[in-house]
């Protein structure tokens, strides 16, 4: 499996390990597989909500930031999102800025985004 992610790697593809923070998620993964971004689980967010949380998240990624990776935050539905800026998190998804959609919709709307 390595030798195919380090073939991935080398034509290019950028990896992500999704949900980070819970489950099977592994510092060693994060070197082992040369990963790029962190995607911090959607039960982090939002961080405004506990202390805990908070801190849970400013832990990922300043931990992330220590080790060249950018940071995602999933399930971002509110504008309070803005929070996870101040923490540095590098990216956010969710349905503040868009529901899913169709490609050619996306297409769209970044083309609208860069005029």
């Amino acid at each position: 499996m390595l030798a195919k992610v380090r073939q991935l790697k080398s034509l290019g593809v950028k990896l992500s390990i999704d949900d980070f923070g819970t489950g099977y998620s592994s510092l060693s993964y994060l070197k082992q597989f040369n990963v790029d971004k962190l995607k911090i689980d959607q039960s982090f967010v939002p961080i405004w909500r506990t202390t805990e949380r908070c801190a849970n998240v400013r832990a990922i990624i300043q931990m992330a930031k220590s080790l060249n990776l950018t940071t995602i935050a999933r399930e971002s539905r509110t504008s309070g999102s803005f929070l996870l800026r101040l923490q540095h998190c590098d990216e956010v998804q969710g349905y503040h800025f868009a529901r899913p959609m169709p490609a050619e919709s996306l297409r769209t709307l970044w083309l609208i985004s860069q005029a």
